[in-house]
C-alpha cells in the first residue's frame, strides 16, 4: 500500500475495508506526541506485558529437617504472539535458611508452633515480609506425610489464601523432585547415557532411573537416617514404624525408653546398608526388604553412573562424618 489511501477488499458479504497504515499507527500509538517519559513508560508497559518477575519460597517439611528458601523468578512470554503460556529464563536465589531438625512433639505429633517461628526467623533474616512474597509452595515429605497434624503445617499458611500450594509429595513425586533437584536427570542428558539417583532421607529412600534429562523408572522404600531418635542418656525417644518392623525382624528389641547397646544401632546401619545396595544390584528381596517396600521395584537396568542426594549423601561424599 503507498500514499494516504486504504484499501478495499471483496468479501462474499461485503467488502473489508483496510486504512492507510500511517493512521493506524497513530491512531494506537502516536509516537510523533509522547514526551520521553511517556515513551519509556510505555516501554515498561510493553516489556511488563511479556515478561513477569515475582518473589517466591519453597519450604521442605521432611522426615529428619526443613528449611526454606527465597528466590526471584522471572518468566517470559513465549515468542508466538500474545501466548499464554511462559516460561523461566532465570532463577535467583535471595536467601536460604540453615537447615534444621524437623520439631517433633513427644506424642509423635509435629510441633506446629516452634515450625512457625523458624518460618518467622527465617522471613525476618532475609530482610522479608509475608506482603513481599508473591507465591509459594510447603512440600511434606517421607514421615512427615504421617503426622496427624500434618494438616497443622499448611494452615500456618492459610492466611496468605491461594499464594502457597501445600502439598504432600507421594513417594513417587518424591523420586522425581530428589533426581531433578540434585541434578541427575540433567546429567542424564549432559553424559548421553542412563543416571541413576539415590535420595536417602530421614525416613525413605528414593531411586530414581534418568535417561536423556528425564526420569522414567522411581522406586522408594522405607529406610532412613532418622527412623529412631535418642535423647538424653542414649534413651529412645522415637520409633518409626519401619524401625519397629526391622528391629521384630532382626530380634533386636528395641523400644521407647529403652538404652539400647551401640551394636543394636550399628547392626541395624549395616542391614538396612545390604537392603539398599541389593536393591541398585537387582537381588532378590529378602523378608525384610519386602516388608519395607512402599512401591515397586525399579526395572532391570544397565547403569554405571550413581549419584546421590538427600542428607545422607553429605555422609556419602565426605562432607560429614556421622
Amino acid at each position: 500500500m503507498k500514499g494516504e489511501e486504504g484499501v478495499s477488499l471483496p468479501l462474499s458479504g461485503g467488502q473489508l475495508s483496510i486504512a492507510p497504515v500511517q493512521q493506524v499507527h497513530d491512531d494506537i500509538v502516536p509516537h510523533s506526541h509522547l514526551t520521553d517519559a511517556e515513551k519509556e513508560a510505555l516501554a515498561d508497559v510493553m516489556w511488563r506485558l511479556d515478561n513477569v518477575e515475582f518473589t517466591t519460597v519453597g519450604i521442605d517439611v521432611g522426615s529428619s529437617t526443613s528449611h526454606l528458601m527465597f528466590s526471584r523468578v522471572h518468566l517470559r512470554r513465549r515468542k508466538n504472539h500474545l501466548s499464554s503460556r511462559y516460561v523461566v529464563i532465570s532463577r535467583e536465589i535471595l536467601w536460604a535458611s540453615p537447615v534444621r531438625f524437623t520439631p517433633f512433639r513427644d506424642d509423635e505429633t509435629i510441633d506446629a508452633e516452634e515450625l512457625g517461628r523458624f518460618f518467622a526467623e527465617s522471613y525476618a533474616a532475609a530482610g522479608l515480609k509475608r506482603t513481599d512474597v508473591d507465591t509459594g509452595a510447603v512440600i511434606l515429605t517421607g514421615e512427615a506425610i504421617k503426622r496427624r497434624n500434618a494438616r497443622a503445617i499448611t494452615d500456618l499458611f492459610a492466611e496468605d489464601g491461594g499464594k502457597f500450594v501445600c502439598a504432600t509429595a507421594g513417594h513417587r513425586l518424591e523420586c522425581s523432585l530428589a533426581a531433578h533437584g540434585s541434578g541427575a536427570a540433567a546429567l542424564s542428558k549432559t553424559l548421553g547415557r542412563p543416571v541413576l539417583n539415590i535420595d536417602i532421607g530421614g525416613g525413605t529412600t528414593k531411586f530414581a532411573l534418568c535417561v536423556d534429562g528425564a526420569v522414567i523408572a522411581v522406586s522408594a522404600i522405607a529406610i532412613g537416617a532418622r527412623l529412631v531418635a535418642t535423647g538424653d542418656g542414649g534413651v529412645l525417644v522415637r520409633m518409626e514404624d519401619s524401625a519397629i518392623i526391622a528391629s521384630d525382624t532382626l530380634g533386636l528389641g528395641l523400644s521407647i525408653g529403652a538404652r539400647p547397646a551401640s551394636e543394636a544401632f550399628a547392626l541395624l546401619a549395616r542391614v538396612f546398608a545390604g537392603i539398599l545396595t541389593d536393591r541398585v544390584c537387582l537381588m532378590p528381596l529378602c523378608d525384610l526388604a519386602g516388608k519395607l517396600m512402599l512401591t515397586e521395584e525399579l526395572p532391570p537396568m544397565n547403569v554405571r553412573d550413581i549419584t546421590c542426594s538427600g542428607g545422607v549423601s553429605e555422609y556419602v561424599y565426605g562432607r560429614e562424618n556421622r
